[in-house]
């Protein structure tokens, strides 16, 4: 990775995988405390259409390879080094240059979508443990830059698609969270749609009743929940094991009653899903949920 690529990158996904959540945002902005000092009103703003921040409270900003250099006091290719060593969304190997790849709205067009037959596809599905639980998803086939692509697709509430195959991580169409109403006084929240895909799998190994389900589709997405989880008597929660997902955990929990941090069923894991294909729930009697 390059300067030029990296400065494509969505710097909200930069600060999220740092653990910095926004304090409030706006179509075209966001606000975050300062992280590079402890401070207790959002002085660091990023313009999202110019993917640039700049410090209120110290009158400097610039790109993600400046935030980066001021954040890890490191050189231009040390940087680019941590940079290696991420898994952003916003950045695979489709080979769209220049893009930055969260909002496609206006570059993509889909081409088809259909149950999920490809075998290509249900093969990645076997990878990640979760090929039986393709009613939640649709094959999506779509055109960009000329060239056609094709994978996974999980629909969000405002029309858009999340894509997966072995090689992207990508949304079409605008970014948002995915709701699955049961007419439930619970809801289960995800981070991402194959956490709740792994869950529906162990789900009745829980012992578990259905719930409402909602899922992030980026953490960052969680100012975009706030007012919907008031009417909810139980609230679970099934983050990433990583300083983003404590603060998402504690942000919740501040602002809610019943809420129950579900991470310690895959403790020591990335994430539920890891916990899934590196794991054989079904041997490990042991591990029960006290809320049904």
């Amino acid at each position: 990775m390059n300067c030029k690529q990296f400065n494509t990158i969505s710097l909200e996904e930069v600060l999220q995988i740092l653990g910095h959540l926004p304090t409030k945002q706006t179509e075209k902005e966001a606000w975050f405390l300062n992280p590079f000092a402890k401070e207790n009103h959002a002085s660091f703003k990023i313009n999202k259409n110019l993917n640039y921040w700049y410090l209120h409270s110290e009158g400097i900003g610039g790109n993600n390879v400046n935030f980066m250099k001021k954040y890890l006091n490191a050189s231009v290719k040390e940087v680019l080094e941590w940079a290696e060593n991420q898994n952003f969304s916003s950045f695979q190997h489709q080979n769209f240059p220049n893009q930055k790849l969260e909002n496609l709205s206006k570059n993509y067009e889909i081409i088809e979508i259909k149950n999920v037959l490809h075998p290509a596809l249900l093969e990645y599905l076997k990878t990640r443990k979760v090929e039986n639980q393709i009613v939640f998803l649709q094959e999506i086939h779509y055109r960009m830059n000329d060239k056609n692509y094709f994978g996974i697709g999980f629909k969000n509430d405002s029309g858009g698609y999340e894509i997966r195959n072995k090689y992207s991580k990508i949304c079409l169409g605008k970014k948002d969270i995915s709701t699955i109403k049961n007419d439930s006084n619970s809801v289960r929240i995800f981070e991402g749609f194959f956490d709740f895909l792994s869950f529906k799998n162990v789900e009745n190994f829980l012992e578990k009743e259905a719930s409402d389900y909602l899922i992030l589709n980026s953490v960052s997405m969680i100012h975009n929940i706030k007012n919907s989880l008031g009417n909810y008597e139980n609230i679970e929660l099934y983050f990433d094991n990583d300083e983003a997902g404590n603060r998402a955990v504690e942000m919740i929990e501040n602002e809610n009653k019943n809420v129950e941090d579900c991470r310690i069923l895959y403790s020591g894991f990335k994430d539920l899903n890891d916990w899934l294909i590196h794991k054989n729930p079904s041997n490990e009697r042991q591990v029960k949920h006290r809320r049904r």
